[in-house]
Formats: structure tokens, sequence, C-alpha cells
């Protein structure tokens, strides 16, 4: 394991050694999981921009969309156990 050394402010070194002691960690414990979170959600929010940008190129590619309100009509009728006809996609409005 490599070291890194980071400087903290008096106030937030204090917040941290309190959050840690009501997590039942250490300080270091506690910083290596906020770092690990926030690295975790960067990556999750990288891989949730390249989707969309995948799904809007398929999109422009294939100049067909399915109407928000239609899609979101036959979600719901799916979660509430209904029998739903999938909307078809038509072309996109210019």
């Amino acid at each position: 394991m490599s070291t890194t050394t980071i400087r903290l402010p008096k106030s937030l070194k204090s917040r941290v050694a309190v959050a840690a002691e009501r997590a039942g960690t250490t300080a270091h414990g506690f910083i290596l999981e906020a770092i690990a979170e926030k690295a975790d959600r960067e990556a999750q929010s990288a891989d949730f921009l390249d989707t969309a940008e995948q799904r809007y190129a398929n999109i422009v590619a294939s100049g067909k969309t399915i109407p928000w309100k239609k899609m979101r009509a036959y979600l719901e009728d799916r979660v509430a156990g209904k029998t739903a006809v999938r909307p078809q996609a038509r072309k996109l409005a210019r």
C-alpha cells in the first residue's frame, strides 16, 4: 500500500474525528472510506454519461424515439402488473 499525505484544516480534522468516532472507526479508516466512496461515485457518473451518450447517438443514427409520456405510461402499467403494449418508436421531430 502506498502512502499519501494530506493536509486538513483543523476544523475538518475535528469533524472527521467526531464522524469517525460515531461510525465506530478510526479517522484514517473514515478518510479511506470517504475517498473510496467518492471515487466510486465518479466512476458511476462517468458510466452513466457514457451510456447516455451511446443512447443519444443511437437516437440520432436511427432518427427514431418514443415520447416520454407514452414510455412512462407503458412502464407504469408494467410495474402495476397490467398487460401493456410496448409503444412503437417514431421519427424524431426536428
